[in-house]
């Protein structure tokens, strides 16, 4: 009943107050627009929670998942800027602007805002990720593996929106980068394998000189992870499901390690395991770890990794999104230092969850350039 009542608040807030902003309160519309646009309010507002739940449910119906991933990412962005609004209404109201005037305004600048954000948004979600670059120097790391390149994408999130062009665009774009060693780390896809084997499938002509790994992220543990694992195996990728791999150059070694995401606790032989991942590896190795949240460093601290690769946070996708995310994770991208020896990175992430839309966080395809002490 708890849950019921968060949720019915929430919705009520997130329509209800670009409804009375909009509509209802101060522009005094003519009859028909009123009506019109109350109406709209509550058809969207009735329908999306049975949207979500038929799209997102185990039923998987992307007409569904599109309709109401939209409708998240519009009335989020309208959420926002009708509260931000506010503040054009206080100006106008000093300015001496009296209403119906000044609630109409600001209800035009509101939308014209939504709208090009919008636009921006869809076209920064559904673009080919910008690369980003970052030397991070390993005090632990060997001569023989300085320079060592290491390409990371994740968040892909393969799903009702088909994206198998975006996809062919991603790994030639990783191709281009001449990567030594290849990570994904997590949230491949949401669905079934038989339905976005598909738009995952270009991954397979993604090329590395060293090792291509992948570790799975919460939204594989919603589906079927061990099916994710095993497609990803049959593409030319290590799972790396508790595991690790050792790359040698020149005599030395650097370890990578993968665990799994912990909402893998609810299944059987999943579940974050440093101890099996890091088994029969010599405590002297750097040791870089494929974890799909960044609060999962506090292991890696423990562990003594020099360096752990993340995702999960998509950068907060949707401004202001990211002071919620941060609530829950220690990081929001970028490199980062925790404890005496373990850096953080964090991907903004390459795809987008839900909603087509980014703004303000852009997507990302991070290229880490390993690097010893000089």
């Amino acid at each position: 009943m708890r849950r019921g009542l968060v949720l019915v608040l929430v919705l009520a807030l997130l329509f209800g107050t670009p409804w009375a902003a909009l509509v209802a309160v101060g522009p005094d519309w003519p009859t028909p627009v009123f009506v019109l646009g109350t109406v709209l309010f509550a058809v969207v507002l009735l329908a999306f929670p049975w949207l979500m739940v038929l799209g997102h449910g185990r039923r998987h119906v992307d007409w569904a998942s599109k309709i109401s991933d939209i409708t998240l990412g519009v009335v989020w962005i309208l959420f926002v800027w009708t509260l931000l609004g506010h503040v054009l209404r206080l100006v106008l109201a000093l300015a001496g602007v009296e209403n119906p005037d000044r609630a109409r305004i600001v209800a035009v600048v509101v939308l014209v805002v939504v709208a090009v954000l919008l636009v921006h948004g869809y076209v920064e979600a559904m673009r080919v990720p910008r690369v980003r670059t970052t030397e991070v120097v390993l005090p632990r790391l060997g001569r023989g593996l300085d320079g060592l390149r290491v390409v990371v994408i994740t968040d892909t999130h393969y799903g009702p929106l088909e994206r198998t062009e975006w996809s062919k665009g991603l790994a030639a774009a990783v191709n281009e980068l001449d990567p030594d060693v290849v990570c994904h780390t997590g949230d491949l896809a949401d669905g079934l394998v038989v339905q976005r084997r598909g738009q995952v499938d270009p991954l397979g002509t993604v090329r590395a000189t060293e090792a291509k790994l992948y570790i799975t992220g919460n939204h594989e543990y919603y589906n079927e992870a061990q099916g994710w694992l095993d497609h990803m195996e049959s593409l030319g990728w290590d799972p790396m499901h508790n595991r690790h791999h050792v790359v040698e150059r020149g005599g030395d070694r650097l370890v990578f390690a993968g665990i799994d995401d912990p909402t893998g606790t609810n299944l059987p032989g999943h579940g974050p395991d440093i101890e099996a991942a890091l088994a029969g590896t010599n405590p002297d190795d750097p040791i870089v770890l494929l974890a799909h949240q960044p609060k999962q460093v506090s292991v890696a601290v423990e562990a003594g990794v020099d360096l752990q690769l993340s995702g999960h946070t998509h950068g907060g996708q949707i401004w202001p999104f990211h002071y919620l995310v941060r609530v829950d994770q220690p990081v929001l991208h970028g490199l980062s230092s925790h404890g005496p020896r373990t850096q953080l990175y964090t991907s903004r992430g390459s795809g987008f969850w839900g909603p087509p839309f980014r703004v303000f966080a852009p997507s990302e395809i991070s290229v880490l350039v390993l690097r010893s002490p000089r």
